[in-house]
Formats: structure tokens, C-alpha cells, sequence
């Protein structure tokens, strides 16, 4: 698996987003949709990477700087036919180890309370991400939990 940076200008990042967006439509409430959306991540501050096998792309992540010391993981999303492969995990290495490189101390996430958030939850526990307050901005939300792992 190749994972590269993104400019987010291929047709296939463009459609694995908006199938992530469509999901969160699924599953979440408007009030509670914090995906960004392609404007969004191309924003300042933002890295996106994506991740590569064969010459398909199989899923995707994201970095937002906080501050200097805090980042913010976004956008996770393995391509469906995908799953359980070791995709998210591998994105998730990469972004981890990005942050370290970029002196964080500190990465947040916020992801659904929802039963269909379960294995995201699972993988960033086993990661050594533990639960805590809503940060930057988030405000407390039934559908949203929040996680943070110190780097």
C-alpha cells in the first residue's frame, strides 16, 4: 500500500469523499455532521493523504493543525470494497507519525456515538486514543464522541 499526499484533484478522492459525506448523512444528524466536505479540506492547515494498492485507491485521511502542539485527525474513510484489510489502520500510522514529525503533542478526534461508529472507535482505542471532553470549538453532543491521544 502506497500512501501519498493529495491534492484532492483526482476523481476517485473526489468520489471516496462524497461517499464519506454521504455516509455521515446516513447516519448522523445535520446539528451533528462535522465531515469536512472537499472546500473544507482544502483549507489551510489541512493535509490529506490517500491510500493506494494496485492502482486503486483504498481509503483516505486527514491532519488539521490545531495549534503547534495539537492535531485534529479528519476524514477517515476506507474505500468500501476495502474493509477490514488493514486500510484505516495503515492511514492511521501515517498520520500519527506525521503529527510526531510536526511536534504535536497532542491528537483529537471526533467520531459518532452511533452503533455504526463502533469499529472507528474500536481501532482508535486500540490505538491508545482514550475518550475526553469535546475540544476546539466541538460542544457537547449526543451523537458525537470525542478522543485524544497524547504523542
Amino acid at each position: 500500500m502506497e500512501i501519498k499526499q493529495d491534492d484532492l484533484s483526482g476523481k476517485e478522492i473526489k468520489e471516496l469523499i462524497l461517499d464519506h459525506l454521504g455516509n455521515m448523512a446516513i447516519h448522523s444528524p445535520p446539528e451533528s455532521r462535522h465531515a469536512l466536505n472537499l472546500d473544507g479540506l482544502k483549507q489551510p492547515g489541512i493535509t490529506v493523504w490517500s491510500a493506494w494498492e494496485n492502482g486503486g485507491l483504498v481509503g483516505c485521511g486527514a491532519l488539521k493543525e490545531l495549534d503547534s502542539k495539537h492535531g485534529e485527525i479528519k476524514s477517515m474513510k476506507t474505500a468500501p470494497h476495502h474493509l477490514r484489510k488493514g486500510v484505516s489502520k495503515a492511514i492511521l500510522l501515517h498520520i500519527i507519525e506525521a503529527a510526531k514529525q510536526r511536534g504535536y503533542e497532542r491528537l483529537s478526534l471526533e467520531t459518532g456515538s452511533m452503533t455504526a461508529f463502533v469499529p472507528a472507535r474500536k481501532l482508535y482505542e486500540s490505538f491508545g486514543f482514550s475518550y475526553c471532553a469535546p475540544f476546539a470549538g466541538y460542544k457537547e453532543d449526543p451523537n458525537s464522541m470525542f478522543m485524544t491521544k497524547r504523542l
